[in-house]
């Protein structure tokens, strides 16, 4: 393994805090990932990684030479970008909604692999703020207001939100025709991953936002869930009017109270401010935005 090699080993297994996590995301067996490690710390002469049954930590030397590495390895990327016509190379990690990647990115990606050959992704999809840093993640597409962070955000656009219902739902409770009326009827109600309570419905009102928060005869903790019980009847719900368009064109789902919707919800993009942007998120990003621009507000 060459130098380059090695400290792209070392700077992952640094932050995955694993040799095992370190080496399956770079493809190697976990034997060649401890023998080559070790043979770096007897090169330099120092210990760069406490290890523990548990965890692998750096030690003072080892995260000296880790932010060392981490200049080093961009400024190769950045010099290696400059060249082959913007071609990129290696393993793109991102973190999702599920509704998201299906909708708006899988159908879009051949195109995006084929202009990169050398560019390979990996897709998790979840709604919490993962620790990009330890999970190995690049970069995560997440929407709604972000708590406070050290991560870089990037606003991809806004999407309308909008309050849904199915019609048979309707025809048992009534359709509402302003905020009054809203007593006698349920909500689904989603569970933040922050706050573990249910997040309020929003309605603007001349210019301002009310919460309300009607009983739930059923909370949830996943977007795909929360649109199955819509559909199903369980309730009123409010999501970014794109994800239900499908329903509402083929009658399955009803908008109600269009002239008080939701706050427009903000779609973002994050990734770790401890590093520069590597070539594969740029290329990912400014392909975000590409795609997106036509399907949210500017």
């Amino acid at each position: 393994m060459d130098r380059l090699d090695c400290m792209r080993l070392f700077t992952r297994v640094v932050e995955r805090r694993s040799f095992t996590a370190a080496a399956a995301d770079l493809g190697l067996p976990r034997s060649s990932a401890t023998s080559s490690i070790k043979q770096l710390e007897q090169r330099l002469g120092v210990q760069l990684l406490r290890r523990t049954t548990r965890h692998v930590t750096p030690t003072l030397d080892g995260e000296a030479y880790y932010q060392r590495c981490l200049g080093i390895l961009t400024d190769v990327e950045e010099a290696e970008g400059g060249f082959g016509a913007g071609e990129v190379r290696g393993r793109l990690s991102i973190d999702v909604n599920g509704h998201m990647a299906r909708t708006f990115i899988l159908p879009e990606l051949p195109a995006l692999l084929a202009r990169h050959p050398g560019l390979t992704v990996h897709i998790g999809e979840g709604d919490r703020l993962v620790d990009l840093v330890r999970e190995g993640v690049d970069c995560v597409i997440r929407a709604g207001a972000l708590p406070d962070s050290d991560m870089i955000v990037r606003r991809l656009g806004i999407a309308r939100e909008i309050t849904v219902a199915s019609p048979a739902y309707l025809e048992r409770h009534g359709v509402p025709r302003s905020l009054d009326d809203l007593t006698g009827h349920t909500m689904i109600g989603f569970v933040s991953s922050r706050t573990g309570q249910v997040i309020p419905l929003e309605f603007t009102v001349e210019g301002g936002v009310r919460e309300v928060v009607l009983p739930s005869r059923v909370t949830v903790a996943n977007s795909d869930t929360s649109a199955t019980l819509v559909r199903l009847g369980f309730g009123l719900f409010q999501a970014p009017k794109l994800r239900y368009a499908e329903d509402l064109k083929a009658g399955r789902l009803v908008e109600v109270l269009p002239d008080n919707p939701p706050a427009p919800t903000p779609i973002s993009v994050l990734y770790p401010r401890s590093r520069q942007l590597s070539p594969r998120v740029r290329v990912f990003i400014d392909w975000l935005v590409e795609i997106l621009a036509p399907k949210l507000d500017a």
